[in-house]
């Protein structure tokens, strides 16, 4: 695929010391988009330190980082930043805008397509060309393929359907400060809570372990977390585990939680209603242990064990001591 002067802007998320592993798997994305000889690609880093801005310049075949880190950005607050990259747009005059599909890109890119006046694509799993992309629909069971029109094309795509980069960091960007004063009356940082964990963070992890209803209880949960441990992997969890207060719902895996495909997933005592196999049905491996030979997830599942949970789990966990 080819098109004339495809000009690309990824939006780089981060936590302030470094960039999210799903930033690195958007510019995977971008490569789609058209051959490297008619490609620019450059990085937008807000609210971060030099730290950042070091990191985003080796991205691979990434020609510029855009750094704006005035302190207006540092809380990442969508409505500063959307009418910044409105601003970068009008100079720059992007053919394409992306970001992952993350909270935080969900939460930025409608407002950004909104000023400019452009329909929106969002989730995306993959490329047919420039304008054309394909994006999951009904939880999954189908895909849609969408072209666009418009003249600027704002995408946020679905990480986990792209890898990471090979060489990581062997690019040579540029780096170009743009400052911007932009006046935000319509939402303040008041403050934030982060739960702290040494265990891998849930849509970059190699290992999930998922806790579901059949666990019964949030004391119950901690034979999901002690296995997670073993395997040094990462906790999810089934909307059902999540209302029942098992897990808090930042851990919930699924079509209204996170969107991850680790190397192996284990789910423990989840049936596999539709929402939940949208989030985790990418996943390499798939290992189910459920007590209902019938339950869905065996439908799906690389490996399926019929038991008793609560005999299961302790025998794996002894076995991998």
């Amino acid at each position: 695929m080819s098109e004339s002067n495809t000009n690309v802007l990824i939006i780089a998320e981060h936590d302030g010391q470094s960039l999210s592993p799903e930033t690195f798997r958007t510019v995977t994305a971008s490569k789609a988009l058209s051959d490297t000889d008619s490609r620019s690609v450059s990085v937008l880093v807000f609210g971060g330190n030099d730290q950042v801005t070091e990191q985003a310049k080796t991205l691979p075949e990434v020609s510029c980082v855009i750094s704006a880190n005035q302190p207006q950005f540092e809380h990442l607050l969508a409505e500063p930043v959307s009418e910044l990259v409105n601003l970068l747009q009008q100079e720059k005059k992007f053919t394409h805008i992306l970001a992952a599909a993350t909270t935080f890109g969900k939460n930025l890119l409608p407002r950004v397509a909104a000023l400019l006046d452009v329909g929106m694509l969002s989730d995306v799993i993959d490329f047919e060309s420039s304008d054309t992309v394909l994006r999951p629909i009904y939880a999954g069971n189908a895909l849609a393929k969408i072209k666009s029109n418009d003249s600027v094309k704002v995408i946020t795509v679905r990480a986990s359907a792209f890898d990471l980069p090979e060489d990581i960091h062997s690019g040579e960007a540029t780096v170009e400060s743009f400052d911007a004063e932009i006046t935000n009356e319509v939402s303040k940082y008041i403050s934030e809570q982060k739960v702290k964990s040494e265990r891998p963070e849930l849509p970059a992890a190699k290992v999930v372990v998922s806790g579901g209803r059949g666990l019964g209880s949030k004391e119950n949960f901690q034979l999901v977390e002690t296995l997670a441990d073993k395997l040094g992997g990462a906790i999810g969890a089934s909307r059902a585990a999540v209302d029942a207060g098992f897990v808090s719902n930042d851990l919930q895996v699924g079509q209204t939680g996170k969107i991850v495909a680790p190397d192996l997933y284990i789910a423990v005592g989840i049936s596999g209603a539709i929402q939940h196999l949208a989030g985790m049905k990418d996943s390499k491996v798939i290992v189910a242990i459920n007590s209902d030979a019938e339950a869905p997830i065996f439908e799906i599942a690389d490996y399926g064990l019929v038991g008793d949970l609560f005999e299961v789990l302790p025998q794996l966990i002894e076995a991998l001591d």
